[in-house]
C-alpha cells in the first residue's frame, strides 16, 4: 500500500453562481465574508472573488451560469455553527433578511438548517455540536 497524500486540509471551496454581483450581495453580508482577490477575465470584467479564510477554509464564487443552473437543489457547500442556539440565531437572521429556509431538523450527528441561495442551492448550516 502507497503513503497517503500529505494533505494537511481543505484550501478552499468554490462555488458557481449564475451573477456575480447578485451572489455577492447575498453571501457577503450574510457571512461576514471580506473579499481578498478578484478575479478578471481576459475582458477585464470581474468574473471570480475570493474571500478570506472563514473557519480556516476559504470561500470563491465564479460566475458560470451553466454549472450553476446544474447545482439547483444541491447543495455544495455546508457552513459549521458551534451549537444548536446558534443555529436558531441563524434561523432568525435569515428571517430578518427574507431568505428562504427549512425548519432545524436533526441530522446524523447534530442539528441543521438548509437555506436557498441565490441560484436555488441549498446552503446548509450545521452544528458542531452533537446530540444524544
Amino acid at each position: 500500500m502507497t503513503a497517503a497524500l500529505p494533505v494537511s486540509g481543505i484550501h478552499h471551496v468554490k462555488i458557481p453562481v449564475a451573477n456575480l454581483a447578485r451572489s455577492r450581495e447575498w453571501y457577503e453580508p450574510l457571512l461576514g465574508l471580506t473579499a481578498e482577490l478578484e478575479f478578471r477575465d481576459a475582458d477585464g470584467a470581474v468574473r471570480g472573488v475570493a474571500y478570506e479564510p472563514l473557519g480556516g477554509v476559504a470561500l470563491a464564487l465564479r460566475e458560470d451560469p451553466d454549472r450553476a443552473a446544474a447545482l439547483r437543489g444541491w447543495d455544495p457547500i455546508a457552513f459549521a455553527v458551534p451549537t444548536r442556539a446558534d443555529l436558531d440565531e441563524v434561523g432568525r437572521e435569515l428571517d430578518r433578511r427574507g431568505v428562504p429556509h427549512a425548519d432545524v431538523v436533526q441530522a446524523s450527528l447534530g442539528w441543521m438548517l438548509a437555506a436557498t441561495g441565490p441560484d436555488e442551492q441549498q446552503v446548509r448550516f450545521y452544528t458542531l455540536e452533537r446530540h444524544g
